[in-house]
């Protein structure tokens, strides 16, 4: 399967791409040949062509062979591409025999989605979590290119032994290198830590926006809190993860937090890379699962998700905070289909609650909020408290703050409430009116 070339002028950067597949089942369809143009274009190259191929005997030495190997080399000749990008995982020594055979820059998914990480990094955190990812991919990646050195002379004059080998030093500078990214992201750790720690203190519930990349998290994180974030069209718009204050209705502040989108086949140490963010992800109250219902291949990357949240929590051995989904971008589907998800959601067929949205035009976001407040609410343990009419301001801060779930007005002027609290809440509720008892309910 080949696309049309896109792009006809000269560029600075001009890719090929080739999608190989061994069995029936693996063979890309549209969303993934798509989704690779989409990778491809984020890293600002102009794509020559895409295809997938058919592999049935796979080489250990190239990936590709006899024909298939000869016709991609010509492609990327005549095309006069800088790069090729081989859609799946290469071992090192496929990677710099492909080179040797197509004359150009070989970089696989992993490579791929690296260097766009590169790209939009901004902040000092993403910037040291994609160095991670990237040194730990090029340590797995040390091959004995270095034919010319053999071995390094170790000790003083001629009679000094073998010294340790060119790919023994790397490796070694590697390693001093990885070492100390990882204690400066401990040290990010650290901080996240402590500032989730004050939110707790404060009592803000923590909302988390997750999905796959390019579900439009982003355009809703700026609707709901008003915020300015970089949204687009592209894979990995939102790299670094953003936190913003928003108001709840009846529950006042909470906190809303934007994280990296996933993507399938996403390698575990990408994802250990970048734990220092998504332990957000984990710390929160409740997920916002951001789903893009227009996408055909919507269930697919629904799993993918799971698939990454799952390993999240195995890694940390805490629960996953509940999940309800947006049903994002129908605004991009017939009516007649945006009318059966609507139906759908509003009858709860689901294993998970779900809200049908669009960020684009703000349809359903009031309805998010509801389902938001609702979930939050539906994990509140229950008290019971008694209130003297001087206790005014702690019936209000309960009113603000918690769920009254039933209000009773007793002879002697005293009202009773029966109110859900978070453990968040609760303390904080403790903390400022010391002098009233708050009893579970039995």
């Amino acid at each position: 399967m080949t696309s049309d070339l896109v792009d006809h002028t000269p560029p600075e950067e001009r890719a090929g791409v080739v999608i190989p597949w061994t069995q029936p089942s693996e063979r890309p369809d549209r969303d993934r040949l798509s989704e690779t143009a989409g990778l491809v274009e984020a890293l600002g190259c102009n794509l020559a062509f895409l295809r997938s191929e058919n592999v049935r005997n796979p080489s250990a030495s190239h990936l590709l062979s006899g024909g298939i190997l000869a016709r991609l080399a010509e492609d990327i000749a005549s095309a006069g591409c800088t790069m090729c990008v081989v859609d799946a995982a290469l071992t090192p020594v496929q990677q710099r025999n492909l080179e040797r055979a197509l004359n150009c820059k070989v970089i696989d998914r992993t490579g791929l989605i690296l260097e766009i990480f590169g790209l939009r990094a901004r902040t000092k955190e993403g910037k040291l979590q994609v160095e991670l990812a990237r040194l730990s991919y090029e340590r797995s990646r040390l091959v004995r290119t270095w034919t010319h050195l053999e071995r390094q002379r170790g000790g003083g004059g001629f009679l000094g032994g073998p010294g340790e080998t060119q790919l023994e030093s790397d490796r070694r500078m590697l390693d001093r290198q990885l070492e100390s990214l990882k204690a400066e992201l401990e040290e990010v750790r650290r901080t996240r830590g402590l500032q989730r720690s004050g939110r707790r203190d404060a009592g803000f519930p923590v909302i988390a926006l997750v999905g796959y990349t390019n579900a439009g998290k982003s355009t809703l994180f700026n609707r709901l809190t008003g915020a300015n974030v970089f949204a687009r069209d592209m894979p990995f718009a939102t790299l670094d993860p953003t936190i913003r204050r928003f108001d709840l209705p009846g529950m006042g502040d909470a906190a809303l937090v934007d994280t990296v989108g996933f993507i399938s086949d996403l390698p575990t140490h990408l994802i250990d890379s970048f734990r220092a963010t998504l332990e957000e992800t984990l710390e929160a109250d409740l997920l916002v699962h951001v789903r893009d219902r227009s996408n055909e291949a919507d269930e697919e990357r629904k799993r993918d998700v799971l698939q990454v949240l799952t390993h999240l929590q195995k890694e940390s051995g805490a629960p996953l905070p509940p999940i309800i989904e947006a049903w994002n971008k129908v605004d991009l589907l017939p009516a007649d289909i945006q009318d059966t998800l609507r139906m759908s959601a509003r009858a709860d067929l689901g294993e998970t609650p779900a809200v049908v949205t669009s960020a684009l035009t703000g349809e359903g976001l009031d309805e998010l909020l509801e389902l938001i407040v609702q979930s939050i609410r539906e994990e509140l343990q229950a008290y019971v408290v008694r209130l003297a009419p001087s206790d005014g301001a702690a019936r209000a801060w309960l009113h603000e703050h918690g769920s009254v779930l039933e209000e009773t007005f007793l002879a002697d002027g005293d009202v009773q409430l029966r109110v859900g609290l978070s453990d968040k809440y609760r303390g904080r509720f403790q903390h400022s009116f010391e002098a009233i008892e708050l009893r579970p309910q039995t």
